[in-house]
């Protein structure tokens, strides 16, 4: 489950980016969530934010609508690279 998650955070993000190979997401699972830590290079934040916010709002939407098995939440956190 977890794998093909990261699978598609992946597949819709790498695509987006000027630089694919410093696309960095790790998964932590603490009692209530799988936080899902996305990191970029520095100068393709923007592409993945959008303007006001769209294109990470677009991603959350797709991820938070794929069904996790028990009680515990995705979150999606966009770590700004400084």
């Amino acid at each position: 489950m977890m794998t093909d998650l990261t699978d598609l955070v992946l597949t819709i993000v790498r695509p987006l980016v000027t630089q694919p190979d410093l696309v960095k997401l790790d998964v932590e699972e603490s009692a209530d969530f799988y936080e899902y830590n996305l990191s970029v290079a520095p100068e393709d934040i923007g592409r993945i934010i959008g303007k006001q916010g769209r294109v990470a709002k677009a991603i959350r939407t797709i991820v938070y609508g794929v069904r996790t098995e028990g009680t515990k939440k995705i979150r999606l956190n966009i770590l700004d690279g400084k």
